[in-house]
């Protein structure tokens, strides 16, 4: 293996080496039965895992059932839903890769339908009900609906965010007990621990709102709390929405604040993303909700300055994650110092087998010994194959 290529050299993280810097975001796949994996997600999962990242996110999984997003969420608030998910975990570890769980709380943005249903991720009616699919009260720091014609969300009181935290913990260890090897908090994208962060969703005036501290402290309680629940050797992963993009909005000086108050709760790394704190969700269009062009939408590695900026200010590990399509595009931003490790989303569902791919073009696997023994011998009588058809 080439030693200089970044890309492959390992990572300690605790007591863990991931074996790579590759990551597959958390993927929502809206196709869970009552929160429990079905052999979807074992088929989902284990084909990144087959492809050779090196740590490999379950979807964002929610720690109880109000903390969905839809009712097909995968959730990990029982211990039969997490027995669900240990054939998996046992076939990621098989590969070499690390098995990582997104635990997440939707908050104002539960009780939803599927982006993919017939009328896209719009907010459940009563009229869903006779389809199987009842609306449930959703929560939130203060009663804000995300968009105009969205659900109101109710007030979390002190024994709801309780109750709240002590789901999350309890989630972890469920995790834990399952033989996940990393844990990540969702704290972006709008759900409930970003809405107690940013201004927009939270106008508290107790002491889980108001400034910065305030608006902090839900959050790092559920960090810390995680923390103390899982092993000391276990690395913990914080995603975070780095801006708002919002007037009056969560900053990139609010991040670097809350990065260190995380590294000092026991978080090992920041998944730098970024948006969707308010505005009904958009899969098909910019935030203005148009129709994408050439100058709309995101440029290749557009949050990379984000996970820079939190590396190099918070004096924390960090991961870029965004429009990340070329190997040697993730070469470049984990040389120039951008990110400890880079994820992928859109790009990995479009080639599962990117990794390896990218170990091919980077020049670490010129001869296909990282493939898996059942598939390394066909691909390389296919390069073979390749290379005499170009010779003739």
């Amino acid at each position: 293996m080439t030693e200089s290529v970044k890309l492959f050299e390992p990572l300690p993280l605790r007591g863990t080496t991931l074996p790579n810097r590759i990551v597959v975001s958390p993927l929502c796949q809206y196709s869970a039965v009552d929160g429990f994996a079905q052999p979807w997600h074992f088929a989902h999962l284990s084909t990144f895992a087959r492809g050779k990242a090196g740590l490999v996110f379950t979807e964002a999984t929610a720690v109880e059932a109000r903390g969905r997003i839809t009712h097909a969420c995968l959730g990990i608030w029982n211990d039969a839903q997490a027995d669900a998910l240990r054939p998996i975990v046992e076939f990621i570890e098989s590969m070499g890769s690390v098995p990582g769980m997104q635990l997440a709380h939707a908050g104002r943005k539960a009780s939803t339908h599927a982006p993919f249903s017939p009328g896209g991720p719009t907010p459940l009616r009563d009229a869903d009900r006779d389809a199987g699919e009842p609306p449930w009260q959703a929560v939130a720091p203060s009663p804000l609906p995300v968009a105009d014609g969205w659900h109101l969300p109710a007030e979390l009181d002190a024994a709801g965010l309780d109750e709240i935290r002590d789901a999350f913990v309890a989630a972890a260890r469920r995790a834990v007990d399952v033989g996940f090897r990393v844990l990540e908090l969702h704290m972006a994208h709008g759900y409930l621990l970003h809405s107690f962060l940013s201004p927009l969703g939270n106008e508290r005036t107790d002491a889980w709102g108001g400034d910065l501290d305030g608006r902090m402290r839900f959050p790092l309680e559920v960090a810390a709390a995680v923390r103390a629940a899982i092993p000391d050797d276990m690395p913990l992963f914080a995603r975070i929405s780095a801006i708002d993009g919002r007037e009056g909005g969560w900053t990139l000086d609010d991040s670097v604040a809350f990065a260190r108050r995380l590294a000092e709760a026991g978080v090992d790394v920041v998944d730098c993303s970024s948006g969707g704190i308010g505005g009904a969700p958009r899969f098909r269009a910019d935030d203005t909700g148009k129709p994408l062009t050439r100058d709309s939408a995101r440029a290749p590695g557009f949050q990379v300055p984000f996970a820079r900026r939190l590396r190099e200010d918070a004096g924390i590990k960090s991961m870029a994650v965004g429009v990340i399509i070329d190997p040697q595009q993730a070469e470049d931003i984990l040389q120039g110092g951008g990110a400890d490790l880079v994820a992928l989303g859109r790009e990995v569902m479009y080639d599962p087998f990117w990794p390896l791919h990218a170990a091919e073009a980077l020049g670490v696997d010129p001869e296909f010994e990282m493939w898996p023994a059942q598939y390394a011998w066909a691909v390389d009588r296919r390069a073979q194959i390749q290379l005499l058809n170009r010779l003739d």
